[in-house]
């Protein structure tokens, strides 16, 4: 048996970044003394999500790995806690805008920095111009309580991301996320089709996953989101088994055995009976031409 208790959080985040950072910690620590090992916060939890409209002031947010608040900040209370914390940031490398996610071990250590691989650009969320697009590729990472794999928000929404990291390896998945109004259509409520989107990565990969994302509304300029909370956690046949609300700042806790998952996986043959030559599309934009 080898058993993992994961946990999602979900709060509202203001213009005060040690609020912000102070608020993670205290949710990290409720889950940690519920006996989570693997604690997943939201995406840009530092700050408000400043991508509701291009401003450049917004690009003095960015750090560099090595001189990131959170980062810094959570590096210690993953060693205090002996809990593992995926943190999401803005980085700043070089010439280029990343936006990030350091995996931390137990010990403190940082096991790997992951750059978004997928950037959207929609009203209320203008990403492409502030980020670029990630360079790292999809790794699956051997912590002290698990071997995981993890996107950032948009990635979710493409079943290559989960396959990927499952093929390469990852035992659960995890999703920090900022997702909210859709802005250019208000009549759209997607809370629903995110949540279902992923329980299908779940059940498909035969892998549990954990998505978390923010609760609040706020407003940049002109421009304002309702984000819609509802972070949940997916066992390895989709079914959400613990789940927040669409207001609250909470914390969700779940286990899971991952040696009988391990087993189920391959009584399945999901994996067995894959067909990878068949699948040239997948390297394709327009279904022929396969890129470079």
């Amino acid at each position: 048996m080898h058993k993992v208790t994961v946990a999602a959080t979900q709060m509202s985040c203001s213009s005060d970044a040690d609020e912000n950072i102070q608020k993670a910690e205290d949710l990290v620590r409720l889950a940690a003394e519920d006996g989570a090992q693997i604690i997943l916060l939201q995406e840009l939890f530092q700050t408000p999500y400043f991508c509701l409209e291009q401003k450049y002031k917004h690009f003095d947010l960015a750090r560099t790995l090595s001189e990131d608040r959170a980062v810094l900040h959570f590096r210690a209370i993953a060693k205090q806690l002996d809990v593992v914390l995926p943190i999401s940031y803005y980085e700043r490398a070089g010439a280029a805008y990343y936006n990030s996610l350091a995996i931390i071990d137990a010990d403190g250590e940082i096991l790997w920095n992951y750059r978004k691989t997928h950037i959207p650009q929609a009203p209320g969320y203008e990403e492409k111009f502030y980020f670029n697009p990630g360079d790292t590729g999809f790794r699956a990472i051997k912590t002290r309580h698990a071997t995981i794999g993890c996107g950032i928000c948009w990635d979710q929404w493409f079943p290559e991301t989960a396959r990927s990291l499952v093929l390469k390896g990852a035992e659960i998945l995890f999703f920090p996320t900022a997702i909210g109004s859709e802005k250019q259509n208000d009549t759209i409520d997607s809370a629903a089709h995110w949540q279902r989107t992923m329980q299908g990565h779940a059940a498909a990969n035969l892998t549990p996953l954990v998505a978390s994302n923010r609760v609040g509304t706020e407003v940049d300029g002109n421009t304002s989101s309702d984000f819609y909370g509802s972070s949940f956690i997916a066992d390895h046949l989709g079914e959400k088994v613990a789940e927040a609300n669409r207001v609250d700042e909470t914390y969700l806790v779940a286990s899971f055995d991952l040696d009988e998952i391990q087993e189920y996986r391959r009584a399945w043959g999901i994996f067995r009976d894959r067909r990878p030559e068949m699948y040239g599309a997948l390297r394709t934009l327009d279904g022929e031409t396969i890129a470079g």
